[in-house]
């Protein structure tokens, strides 16, 4: 990346030349080989959990299970109401398999 000497904004590629779209400053481009293209960025992939799922990479926290009483459970959030509201987080015992909810 080339900045600005003048006021320190990234400089953009334009009809030959690098231009500062801050403050105006024009600079030629001499040597073309250090231009390089890059392709379009490529957005991360989302994985959604749904409860019925059995996904071995859950996080795990201690808590103890309504069911069987054993402290270690999996968890993970889910967003069922409305975007204004709170997510609900799920659990589900290592042991028994019970899974139950809290909400904030």
């Amino acid at each position: 990346m080339m900045f600005c000497p003048e006021c320190k904004s990234m400089l953009k590629s334009c009809d030959g030349k690098l231009k500062c779209p801050k403050c105006g400053f024009e600079k030629t481009i001499e040597d073309k080989s250090q231009l390089l293209k890059t392709k379009a960025r490529v957005e991360k992939e989302i994985t959604i959990v749904d409860e019925d799922e059995n996904v071995p990479t859950l996080p795990t926290t201690k808590i103890r299970c309504p069911e069987c009483g054993h402290d270690l459970a999996e968890w993970w959030l889910r967003q069922l109401r409305s975007a204004d509201e709170s997510e609900v987080r799920f659990f589900r015992c290592v042991k028994c398999k019970n899974t139950w909810r809290e909400y904030d």
